[in-house]
């Protein structure tokens, strides 16, 4: 008895079998269709199962029938989902309300909690995300519990009976079943999947992708071999070759270069070859191709990839070009320029660079930290204002200003001026540009020494060489305010030449310029002091500005400065003394008031002159007045 359940236990296993294995056979044709059609499509294999189950089933009795349905039942709810179960329980149902019986709603029955356990499974492992594994395996031992458990629905004799002959066989085949069916699905599955992946990644890469046996005819190309051939599918590549394809002397060379690669078994890397067939359709190409072993290690053919790097090899060919044209501008420039790192080493600098640093030219080449250069700079004397005994406290300062933008002038040891423009980029990279700038500094030198004399041109007498009338204006309100901050004393002499309009009238005007340039000469000894400011007023006139002098002291520089001129001893018949002589006013103040200006002090000086000419001439009058009006 047992010896023939087992057996129709079996044949109902391999017809299971079957079975699953034409859905392997023919599932992978159905991935055209959406997931709900592929999930009804394994419910009705899985149906069809079912019903080849319960006909090899076992009849254990009148109406009662024994077999695998819900096996099938099982995997169609926890591996094909809603769907798949639902079109499984439904062929599975009607076949068992065919066969009828008196267990026929037992049958019925049995089916639905198999169906309801198997979609409550199914959702309780993919909440938990279960492995493909752990899913077959659980829902195998549920169809065994499951499968033994409804046993229980038959009437209290047959059950007995049933648990006693048959629980472990109906156990174990179902369980076996399950497991089987399982995971022949899953790896079915993942085997398509895997093969729907390799064959999109090979058909549908940007490069040209393809395989060849050993006679060089192609066995796999993708798409974009075939579109370069002319062809709108890669299956119309399969079973030619170059020669087919291509010109007769490319076609022999490809393949000898493939039967190398054969004959020796390395592989071809990187192989770059222009494809010439006019200017316009010009094409560079990059090719690895290696070749194939089966699982004895046997040659079976050769698999390549090619690669279009046109347009590499044009920006490769414009990038040297423009390094190109860089390297002779920088070549060409009179400057120096250098490129340094975010962390202060050298890049790359130009001849000019180095040249225009001679005594610290060896240290700079490319790799060269800027610490290094500027210790080379000071033991080598080279740049002005920086010591040969500098600390490296101080080098390591002046190495931290290479990242700040900066326009500096540097002074050399051999008197030539640098200027140094310093660039910082965003990614803390510096650029310096040196330029010579030596005779520039030298005419500006020269232009700053000429507007020194045009300005004291614009201030000087032409005639004498003193001062003029702007050049004391500017003096005495300086020393007015100084005066009138500090409290020190100011003095200030008029001076007029005794009858010069006579000395003009009788000896000519060529005679009287030569007499006031002796006179201004005289003047201008008096101004011993740099603070001293010796002016030509006006005509004959002449003024001595002495700030911080008391005024007996400048008594006895009127008298002394008057003495001088009688010394010069130039003839005037038309003087009361025969010679050339002078008449002196003399004003000095201390704490002048805010509202006393300039000429308010000519005034009073001029008051003294016009008292030293009424009482004789060559003579030194004060204004105490003034003096009294200050106090």
């Amino acid at each position: 008895m047992m010896t023939a359940e087992w057996q129709t236990l079996v044949g109902n296993f391999a017809c299971v079998a079957l079975i699953i294995s034409a859905w392997m056979h023919v599932g992978y044709r159905l991935y055209g269709l959406s997931k709900l059609q592929q999930q009804a499509c394994l419910g009705a294999v899985l149906g069809l199962g079912s019903i080849a189950s319960m006909a090899l089933s076992i009849r254990f009795d009148q109406g009662v029938y024994l077999d695998l349905r819900l096996s099938m039942i099982m995997t169609s709810g926890v591996l094909g989902g809603p769907v798949s179960l639902l079109v499984t329980v439904l062929i599975a149902g009607a076949f068992r309300l065919f066969l009828g019986g008196a267990a026929a709603g037992i049958g019925i029955l049995a089916i639905a909690i198999m169906a309801i356990s198997a979609l409550a499974l199914g959702t309780v492992l993919d909440r938990c995300k279960a492995t493909d594994r752990l899913s077959v395996i659980v829902s195998a031992l549920a169809a065994a519990g499951l499968s033994v458990a409804v046993l229980n629905l038959l009437p209290n004799d047959l059950f007995e009976r049933a648990m006693s002959q048959l629980a472990v066989p109906i156990a174990l085949a179902n369980f076996a079943a399950t497991a089987a069916a399982g995971l022949a699905i899953r790896y079915f599955g993942s085997f398509t999947l895997e093969r729907d992946i390799l064959h999109a990644a090979l058909t549908q890469a940007p490069d040209f992708h393809y395989v060849k046996d050993l006679k060089g005819r192609f066995v796999v190309t993708n798409r974009n071999v075939a579109h370069h051939h002319g062809r709108s599918r890669s299956s119309e590549m399969i079973g030619l070759s170059d020669f087919d394809l291509e010109p007769a002397d490319r076609a022999q060379a490809l393949f000898e270069r493939e039967q190398a690669i054969l004959q020796s078994g390395e592989a071809l890397v990187d192989f770059e070859e222009c494809i010439d067939r006019g200017e316009a359709t010009r094409r560079w190409y990059s090719t690895s191709k290696v070749p194939l072993r089966n699982r004895q290690g046997h040659l079976v053919g050769l698999a390549g990839v090619t690669t279009d790097i046109t347009e590499r090899k044009r920006l490769a060919q414009d990038l040297q070009d423009s390094r190109d044209l860089m390297a002779r501008a920088m070549a060409q420039m009179s400057d120096g320029l250098a490129m340094f790192d975010r962390a202060g080493t050298l890049l790359f600098c130009n001849e000019q660079y180095r040249a225009i640093f001679p005594r610290s030219a060896y240290a700079r080449v490319p790799g060269a930290h800027i610490t290094d250069i500027i210790r080379a700079v000071v033991r080598n004397g080279e740049r002005k204002g920086l010591p040969v005994d500098a600390s490296e406290e101080q080098i390591q300062d002046l190495a931290a200003t290479l990242q700040v933008a900066k326009d500096e002038l540097i002074h050399l040891c051999d008197d030539r001026w640098l200027s140094l423009r310093t660039r910082v980029a965003e990614d803390g990279s510096a650029m310096v540009v040196a330029s010579d700038v030596t005779l520039m500094k030298r005419s500006e030198e020269g232009l700053r020494q000429m507007a020194l004399e045009m300005k004291g041109l614009s201030t000087t007498d032409a005639l004498t060489g003193l001062a003029n009338r702007r050049a004391f204006d500017e003096a005495i309100a300086g020393d007015l305010a100084d005066s009138r901050r500090s409290g020190s004393p100011l003095s200030f002499l008029l001076l007029d030449v005794d009858r010069f309009k006579a000395f003009n009238d009788t000896y000519g005007h060529a005679a009287g310029d030569d007499c006031l340039k002796l006179v201004g000469g005289a003047i201008g000894k008096a101004a011993r002091r740099k603070s001293d400011t010796a002016a030509r007023y006006g005509g004959e006139e002449f003024c001595l500005v002495l700030p911080g002098v008391a005024l007996e002291e400048a008594m006895r520089i009127a008298d002394d400065l008057r003495h001088a001129i009688r010394t010069l001893a130039v003839t005037h018949v038309a003087s009361e003394a025969g010679i050339v002589t002078a008449s002196i006013g003399v004003v000095c103040m201390q704490y002048p008031p805010d509202t006393l200006v300039s000429s308010d002090i000519v005034k009073m000086a001029d008051e003294a002159l016009y008292r030293a000419k009424s009482l004789g001439r060559d003579r030194t009058e004060a204004n105490v007045t003034a003096l009294a009006r200050a106090g």
